[in-house]
């Protein structure tokens, strides 16, 4: 099951979602479902965005790359699962499980600081519209997405750095689905005081500090918005509401997961499911459903294929 002598461990064992055979076939025909309803779904906002001029705006440009950043955060670790519901002994190397935690926190800093760069866009749309397109460069927007990778990566190594020097003298039994820090660091043998630490503030306080800005921020242009009483007014509304219920979708477990990051419970791992596999397809359905934009687009895109296809 695992090569170990006492302080090495060349793979870990997870446990998964459950042990009975027929419930992990259910889970393998749901989540096999929204795994490709996920991935489809962000390739659809990328194809739509891409391909339609009215969409070349900055808030535009930077849900493309949410989407982009959504499409990895479905492959790190969902195909994985798929297929260990088929297997009885579910196992996954030292060096694919720090891999999985790596591309976790390198996704979750890049979307992080890419919601922020959303916030900050809509901000200036709405609170200095006339300074809007001045300020929202194309060269500011590429630079909001690579710093989003640079923190992203900067995020994941921190923490990791240390985690791949811990001694696990053999515990090697991860109660879930996939490899997260909190997950292996509890496995150690060795004092893990100060990389939880690490953890608690690399992880926990900085999502929940990054929540807070974002809230304040919403509010403040909610406020904005609330004193005009046009048409672009609704349309802002309704965007706004969009960006607020991905947000709160985002940060919400990531709060829960690292604010206390070494208090486990058993319902952890499926709320992990809801977000690693659910929330990247939501992102597709709540800005085609909220956008007009988006929506306008995809009617223009089907017909113009539907009269290719007649044609």
């Amino acid at each position: 099951m695992a090569d170990t002598n006492e302080s090495v461990v060349s793979q870990f064992v997870l446990r998964g979602l459950s042990d009975s055979w027929e419930l992990q076939l259910f889970f393998f025909a749901i989540f096999s479902t929204v795994y490709v309803a996920s991935v489809l779904g962000n390739i659809m906002i990328i194809v739509i965005i891409s391909s339609d001029s009215n969409l070349n705006s900055p808030m535009y440009f930077l849900l493309s790359n949410l989407s982009f950043i959504d499409i990895c955060q479905s492959n790190f670790a969902t195909p994985k699962m798929l297929a260990d519901f088929l297997v009885k002994h579910k196992t996954i190397s030292f060096e694919g499980c720090m891999a999985q935690i790596f591309l976790l926190h390198s996704f979750v800093g890049s979307e992080m600081v890419l919601l922020v760069a959303m916030a900050y866009d809509r901000f200036i749309a709405i609170c200095r519209p006339l300074h809007y397109s001045t300020i929202m460069n194309r060269r500011l927007c590429i630079t909001f997405v690579s710093i989003s990778w640079a923190v992203g990566i900067v995020h994941s190594l921190s923490p990791l750095a240390f985690t791949v020097r811990l001694s696990f003298c053999g515990h090697n039994e991860i109660d879930s689905f996939f490899c997260d820090l909190p997950m292996v660091i509890e496995l150690a043998c060795t004092d893990t005081y100060k990389i939880e630490v690490m953890t608690l503030i690399n992880s926990g306080l900085i999502s929940l500090i990054c929540f807070l800005v974002l809230i304040i921020s919403y509010i403040t242009i909610l406020i904005t918005v609330q004193r005009r009483t046009s048409g672009g007014s609704s349309k802002a509304l309704s965007t706004l509401t969009a960006h607020i219920t991905v947000v709160i979708l985002f940060f919400g477990p990531f709060i829960y997961f690292y604010i206390w990051p070494f208090s486990r419970f058993s319902i952890d791992k499926y709320l992990y499911v809801f977000y690693i596999i659910c929330t990247p397809m939501l992102n597709p359905i709540i800005y085609s459903l909220r956008n007009e934009d988006v929506k306008s687009a995809m009617r223009k895109l089907r017909n113009r294929h539907v009269n290719s296809w007649k044609n």
